[in-house]
């Protein structure tokens, strides 16, 4: 139990121990979401596809732009006009 007691950097980096990191197969591309509770804070890896992600907004997207009937010329004059104000 000592041995997984970790010191916070002047960065407020924290180091997983070894041991943890290879049990719960942790990576240095991983993410976490950190979780304030009484007296502390829990970290928990999540797994985000931004892949995936992005395609289901795209086609979301696309749909409602049909949905509208918004053809390419408006959607491009909107992102002329955005990109100037």
């Amino acid at each position: 139990m000592i041995d997984d007691v970790v010191k916070m950097s002047k960065k407020g980096q924290l180091v997983v121990p070894k041991d943890i990191r290879e049990k719960e197969h942790l990576e240095p591309s991983d993410k976490f979401i950190a979780i304030p509770i009484k007296d502390g804070v829990i970290f928990k890896r999540i797994k985000i596809d931004l892949e995936k992600e992005y395609r289901e907004l795209k086609k979301k997207v696309r749909g409602r732009f049909e949905e509208e009937e918004i053809d390419e010329d408006e959607v491009e004059k909107a992102v002329e006009w955005a990109r100037e104000n």
